[in-house]
């Protein structure tokens, strides 16, 4: 089972472009990342640069409309995540467990999608997205 732990770090929603960080709390966090890998769970990882250096394209009757950041309706704000893979919930949720997170973070636990999870009409629907690439095997 795939799962999805997202870093969501309070104040981050705030942080500008320039944003500094703490070379002690990196050195913590990959301690972290290389115990993920070394168990063979981690699938990916990556690290978020702060929403004042983002867009967000939002649909207003079917038509795109861009908002560069920050955003002020934003009280949380995506870090970073890891992707593991691992046998259940609960181990996904141990894992977050482990994490080296800060008072003003968070991490919250998301489970991929697979195509099995889905009817057979929205499997049908969505034929031929393994062929889109590795990176995009799985709804």
């Amino acid at each position: 089972m795939r799962f999805m732990m997202l870093m969501i770090p309070k104040g981050y929603e705030t942080a500008t472009p320039d944003v500094k960080l703490d070379p002690a709390r990196v050195a913590e966090m990959m301690k972290y990342n290389e115990a993920l890998q070394q168990a063979g769970v981690l699938i990916t990882l990556d690290g978020l640069h702060p929403p004042s250096m983002g867009a967000r394209v939002s649909f207003k009757d079917g038509k795109p409309l861009v908002t560069d950041g920050p955003f002020a309706e934003a009280k949380e704000v995506l870090g970073g995540y890891w992707m593991i893979d691992v046998a259940s919930r609960e181990e996904a949720i141990s894992w977050a467990k482990k994490c080296p997170a800060s008072d003003n973070e968070i991490v919250e636990v998301r489970q991929v999608q697979e195509m099995a999870d889905f009817d057979p009409e929205v499997q049908a629907a969505a034929a031929g997205l393994d062929r889109l690439g590795a990176k995009s095997r799985r709804l």
